[in-house]
């Protein structure tokens, strides 16, 4: 066994997490109910610059919210990397609705927006793009083309908490964008989402539904079939403490994507996620891509790794290998998204880790691809 080992992931709770959670625990409100919520849904607007930011349970069914709110339903279609978390393509299809996905550009990984129109049918009703591992999509070429075609822009945001592109933050670039807080995120709740607009419309119909569908003046009244989606305020708690200390986490990870570019980025055999000019990306992931070089399968150097203390991950499978999308994309072709995908794993990358320890992956990662 290993002397050491370091997971891919792993939460950093050095705030007010503890003192929050003790503090709904002695007042008893610990359901869906309670000051924390409202307290982190403000908060949390703030920092993405946005009027409305409705907190839920997890990321996922805040793509669900967004959709439904959004009026996406059975025949409709939705542009969506393939090169994602399934839960990007999932929440369309909860909706009734068929995921059309769209390949990677090759430096940032992100949905390539050249791509865009030629996937635009009748049948089309909104672009959902994701900003991989905390990359910012190239927004006013996706714009462009969504305004064309008037489609609204789902932002999923998961991945991306505080990362800017041109100035603005993710979440306040399109016309609804959702995140997740799960256990590996950037700021971690453990599970839980949100949904961020500046739409009062938008928001108004989140709210509604996210809450059994009862009217917020009416209580026990029911306008329309919603779902129980609500954060708890044990949740909101734990986000808020995490929220506060935000510019800590954000700079943790800038710092240990900094190391690894230092080792990485110049080092034979290997290919980091590009970064463009007009992006200030959040590290959520750093991921290496083995070139054809390297004469080792990447899920050979990551039992490797393993074996020497390393805990990795492979790069999200495609959309369209997946048994639930493979038919419905069998005439299409990806040809970056396939490469990534077969060649390219996720190293550790959180808060808590120092300098020796992504010197001490470095230098594993360079012995075990010779």
């Amino acid at each position: 066994m290993p002397k050491k080992f370091i997971p891919v992931a792993a939460p950093v709770l050095a705030g007010n997490e503890k003192q929050y959670v003790m503090d709904c625990l002695d007042s008893t409100w610990i359901s869906s109910n309670g000051k924390y919520i409202g307290q982190f849904e403000e908060a949390f607007a703030a920092f993405c610059g946005v009027k409305h930011a409705l907190s839920c349970c997890n990321g996922t069914v805040a793509l669900h919210l967004a959709l439904v709110a959004l009026g996406i339903g059975p025949g409709d279609e939705v542009l969506v990397p393939t090169l994602t978390f399934i839960a990007s393509a999932n929440a369309v299809s909860y909706c009734g609705a068929r995921p059309v996905f769209v390949d990677s550009e090759p430096n940032t990984w992100n949905i390539d927006p050249a791509l865009l129109e030629a996937r635009i049918t009748k049948r089309t009703k909104a672009i959902m793009v994701v900003h991989l591992y905390g990359h910012p999509v190239d927004m006013d070429a996706i714009r462009a083309v969504a305004d064309r075609h008037h489609l609204p822009i789902v932002e999923d945001a998961a991945e991306a908490h505080g990362a800017t592109y041109k100035g603005r933050v993710a979440g306040s670039l399109g016309e609804i964008a959702t995140f997740s807080f799960y256990g590996n995120k950037t700021l971690t709740t453990g599970e839980g989402g949100m949904v961020t607009t500046d739409d009062d419309d938008l928001a108004a119909r989140v709210r509604l539904l996210k809450g059994q569908g009862m009217d917020i003046t009416r209580r026990y009244w029911f306008p329309v079939i919603g779902y129980n989606y609500r954060m708890t305020n044990i949740v909101a708690a734990i986000g808020l403490a995490q929220l506060e200390q935000a510019d800590f986490h954000l700079q943790a990870r800038k710092n240990i994507a900094g190391w690894y570019e230092e080792r990485l980025k110049d080092s034979p055999g290997i290919e980091m996620q590009g970064r463009e000019t007009w992006a200030e990306p959040t590290c959520w992931m750093v991921s290496a891509v083995l070139d054809q070089t390297v004469p080792h399968s990447r899920d050979d150097v990551m039992i490797a790794l393993r074996e020497r203390g390393i805990d990795t991950r492979p790069i999200f499978y495609p959309m369209h290998v997946l048994p639930p999308y493979v038919e419905s994309a069998a005439a299409d072709s990806f040809p970056v998204a396939d490469r990534l995908s077969q060649r390219g794993f996720n190293l550790p990358t959180w808060a808590g880790l120092s300098r020796e320890d992504v010197d001490y992956v470095c230098d594993n990662l360079l012995d075990v691809i010779r």
